[in-house]
């Protein structure tokens, strides 16, 4: 046996040699966790974003760095190109090549040094766009509806994949390992850091949001499509903003939370940490004992000193240290980012942090990538718990989700009204399951590729080409006779259309108890009384029987909420509020009793909140059940009279 395992191991290390030379090693052999490249090799080398079966960005100056002795020069040579330059005392050298056209017939780069040459073949030269954000993203195509269809016909040699490995926090380099990764979600490894040629045999692990999305990209523009997963799994919207950037927010929420993550790590002993494990471990060896219980046979304390919260993978800015700074400068067509739920978990005050934080991030990726224009799309977060109903309509309104939503979707407004057209938006709220991993994502692919086809490649286009990814929005609000008044800026109408009655909206008073209301079209009347009413479609009158003077509205406020509104695309009408309610005072504010910590009083206001909204979900049922009962009386009397 030992024999078999340093045979294997040799086998390793010589495709590890093979891999530096741009080689590929095959996907499906089985691996210990090992590292096959590290991010930087001795002597010439080049990062490991730069490989054998890679897409490179057209029509931008194409950046290529890497590593050498000091004083080595070293020259870079593709599509006609030659650049020559030096290495620095640090190692360090780049390239820039001029811009390129897009080219599906596979090329060659050769990197030659002193007495060294490196070869990347199979190269194309197309459109490379980076997946961002948290499992929902990483969510594979074989884990989702209809998944295997898509698997079975990804025969698409002209897409290239590449998923990024996690990184060391602040202490990456600018270049990541080809290795590898173990997941403790799966219990297994993942093979990252490899570009790969698109086939049901490379795609089954691939993003299934990010390949459906490049799928449609690469059929409907015949240009050669890179995909690049930066996805990590539970992280929050603030890990993935650069350190240096949230330091110079000055929202309280914000400088709030990096105080608590500072005040953490400085607090943080990792020998009172093993000490705390080892009495743990010590305690279950006891109870294991009484219980007559046999004792695992490799069993034995802890003995590892463990970083603590400054390797959290979600401390300010360390997956942006740990993913995306490896990758600034390289050139890409834009970036998906979907992400949300690991910032649904701190209130009123979280989402009020996640707001002051989104646009700065994506500002900063725009800069990583030296492109202010970079195109980038919102993909709002998804589903997770119990459908909102009719019974349960006020009490699934008391959840965080929708204020993450709300955050996404005003910070896209803001770009998009400040006259940026490379911001995209895509709702995914009505695509409704009630796992927090919903499995629908070939449409939500679809969705941000009419965006990408409509506003980066003009594919999708018309009068109204928009309609095909842009939500309506409400440009004005009226109080008029007991209704609240909405304009649109465009028409709207249900998403199926069957019955036409128009689902999602709450409203309130000044009380801030919300009842679902009802919703019709606004109806002009004709000036001469001769023609019929004409119905507006872009206006819609909400009223409620419980709210006799509405000041504000809110649509799609759930987690897994109600809603049907869409324009004449199917586009969804966004999850949207106009009150600046908090969460942990509506409708009222619930006094703590003293001495209760932060999150023990969050706890407590919920679970009361909770029971007030229940309740009147129940009040507000039995009312429309009277108030049916008293609209049926007359017709019962007549029957009984006939």
């Amino acid at each position: 046996m030992k024999r078999i395992i340093v045979i294997v191991g040799m086998m390793f290390s010589l495709l590890s040699l093979m891999q530096a030379d741009g080689q590929q090693r095959p996907r499906e052999m089985p691996r210990e966790d090992v590292v096959d490249v590290p991010a930087i090799s001795e002597g010439l080398c080049v990062s490991n974003l730069f490989q054998t079966n890679m897409v490179l960005q057209r029509d931008k100056p194409i950046n290529i760095w890497g590593w050498a002795n000091p004083g080595e020069k070293v020259t870079v040579s593709f599509a006609g190109q030659e650049v020559t330059t030096q290495a620095r005392e640090d190692r360090s050298w780049q390239v820039t090549l001029n811009p390129i056209p897009a080219n599906s017939t596979p090329q060659t780069m050769t990197i030659r040094g002193a007495d060294r040459t490196i070869t990347l073949e199979n190269i194309l030269v197309g459109d490379v766009w980076l997946l961002g954000g948290q499992s929902n993203m990483e969510f594979p195509i074989a884990s989702v509806d209809d998944g295997e269809l898509e698997i079975v016909s990804a025969n698409s040699p002209q897409i290239r994949l590449l998923t990024v490995p996690q990184g060391k926090g602040f202490d990456s380099v600018r270049s990541f390992e080809r290795l590898y990764e173990w997941s403790s979600w799966s219990n297994r490894h993942f093979r990252k850091g490899d570009w790969d040629v698109c086939s049901p045999e490379t795609v089954r692990e691939f993003s299934a949001i990010g390949y459906v999305f490049g799928r449609r990209l690469h059929m409907a523009t015949g240009v050669p499509i890179g995909l690049i997963d930066t996805s990590i799994g539970g992280t929050t919207v603030e890990t993935w903003t650069p350190l240096e950037v949230l330091e110079q927010i000055e929202g309280r929420e914000t400088r709030e939370m990096l105080e608590d993550w500072n005040a953490r790590i400085a607090a943080y002993d990792p020998q009172a940490d093993l000490q705390a494990r080892i009495a743990a471990y010590e305690a279950s060896i006891k109870a294991r004992k009484e219980r007559g219980e046999p004792i695992p046979p490799n069993s034995a304390p802890p003995s590892d000193l463990r970083p603590g919260p400054a390797a959290d993978r979600n401390r300010p800015g360390y997956c942006y240290a740990s993913v995306i700074r490896p990758l600034e400068g390289f050139s890409i067509k834009g970036v998906l980012f979907h992400q949300g739920f690991n910032n649904c978990f701190n209130g009123s005050a979280g989402a009020r942090m996640y707001y002051q934080v989104f646009g700065r991030m994506i500002t900063a990726w725009r800069a990583a990538f030296r492109d202010p224009q970079l195109a980038f799309c919102i993909i709002a977060l998804p589903t997770a718990g119990e459908p909102q109903t009719a019974e349960n309509f006020v009490q699934a309104m008391y959840d965080v989700g929708p204020y993450i939503r709300e955050a996404q979707y005003r910070t896209f407004r803001n770009f998009y009204d400040a006259g940026d057209k490379a911001i995209g938006y895509v709702s995914t709220y009505d695509l409704r399951k009630s796992w927090y991993h919903p499995q629908i994502k070939i449409p939500v692919g679809e969705r941000a590729a009419k965006w990408a086809l409509v506003t980066q490649y003009g594919i999708l286009s018309g009068r109204d080409a928009e309609q095909y990814w842009l939500p309506p929005s409400i440009t004005r609000v009226e109080a008029v006779d007991g209704t609240l008044r909405l304009y649109f800026s465009t028409e709207v109408r249900t998403k199926d259309d069957a019955d036409g009655k128009l689902l999602g909206f709450a409203i309130a008073g000044e009380d801030r108890r919300f009842f679902p209301a009802d919703v019709r079209y606004y109806t002009e009347k004709s000036d001469d009384g001769q023609n019929q009413p004409r119905e507006q479609r872009h206006i819609l009158v909400l009223s409620s029987p419980f709210v006799p003077q509405p000041v504000h509205y809110r649509y799609a406020w759930a987690r897994n909420p109600m809603g049907n509104i869409v324009n004449s695309r199917g586009v969804p009408l966004a999850t949207q509020r106009s009150d600046n309610w908090i969460l942990e005072e509506t409708p009222e504010k619930i006094p703590v009793p003293q001495g209760m910590s932060p999150e023990t009083a969050q706890r407590y206001i919920g679970n009361r909140l909770r029971e007030l909204l229940k309740q009147a979900d129940l009040e507000r049922r039995y009312l429309e059940a009277k108030r049916t009962l008293q609209e049926l009386a007359p017709l019962v009397e007549r029957g009984k009279t006939n």
